[in-house]
């Protein structure tokens, strides 16, 4: 079964608000929609560049278990596993040159998305801030939400469209314009620690953090932009790890190992009865 939207009219206002009726009130999911982040990295699966099919594959596999429970999903996708604009700059070309590199990048992995999600049976939109016409479509808030409130999922590639702006802060910007309840970033360790815990087996995990705590010591979950672009937008982080099987999943339910990252103390481990609400931030 499906939660299903309902589009009402909002009073006095002319504008559209989407209420989802709870066709099945038992789901575990507490989010309606959700922005899955994901680097060009978690795609490469134990290789060391491009794309590995059966990752590939996986992640889109997990996409589908939430989606057909009924949670919108849209995705912001970066391109280190085939170009990283930073490591251009470093070689001599020219930064903004570098980055636009970058962006072809991440259409590239949106494309590779896509297909997987399709051969998955689930309906499937890339939009690109660059426009490339032949491939995907163009970037348009009211038509993302649209393919999102149909039931599509939605890829949004070439992160901002502007060089100096990582996928990072493109995540926190299309999770902000689509309304999301939550934007949900995929790494290679389940959540922030104290320390590399690769490399330090004492580093301790952190529950939760508050957005200024982040930026106060530097942490690194995503840039500073992002995180401050998130504060303002009152927009609740959950870091977790991709390479988990059903690592996805079990994050969109609010169970599972990560770390949460809002000004809510009681950070986002939410029980099966309870849904998470954005509030205006002040």
């Amino acid at each position: 079964m499906h939660n299903t939207p309902r589009i009402l009219k909002g009073e006095g206002s002319g504008k559209q608000k989407v209420e989802r009726e709870m066709t099945n009130p038992s789901s575990p999911f507490p989010y309606r929609r959700v922005l899955l982040k994901l680097s060009g990295e978690a795609l490469m699966g134990e290789g060391n560049y491009g794309l590995d099919p059966a990752t590939v594959m996986r992640i889109a596999s997990e996409i589908r278990d939430v989606h057909d429970s009924g949670v919108q999903v849209c995705l912001v996708v970066g391109g280190g596993n085939i170009f990283r604009g930073v490591n251009g700059a470093e070689q001599g070309i020219d930064r903004s040159t570098s980055d636009y590199m970058g962006m072809l990048a991440t259409i590239m992995n949106a494309l590779a998305l896509q297909s997987a999600l399709e051969k998955k049976g689930v309906h499937t939109r890339v939009q690109s801030a660059i426009p490339m016409e032949t491939v995907c479509e163009p970037y348009i808030r009211r038509k993302a939400i649209h393919h999102l409130e149909k039931g599509r999922v939605v890829i949004f590639a070439a992160g901002t469209g502007n060089p100096f702006f990582t996928t990072d802060t493109a995540a926190v910007l299309r999770a902000s314009e689509m309304e999301c309840d939550v934007l949900m970033k995929g790494t290679k360790v389940d959540g922030v620690y104290t320390a590399d815990p690769v490399k330090d087996p004492l580093a301790k995990r952190y529950e939760h953090l508050p957005y200024l705590r982040i930026l106060s010591d530097n942490l690194r979950v995503m840039d500073m932009a992002a995180i401050a672009l998130a504060r303002d937008n009152n927009l609740p982080i959950i870091v977790f790890s991709i390479q988990e099987n059903d690592g996805f999943v079990q994050a969109a339910q609010g169970a599972g190992r990560f770390t949460s990252v809002s000004d809510d103390v009681h950070g986002l481990r939410l029980s099966h009865s309870r849904s998470i609400k954005r509030g205006d931030h002040t």
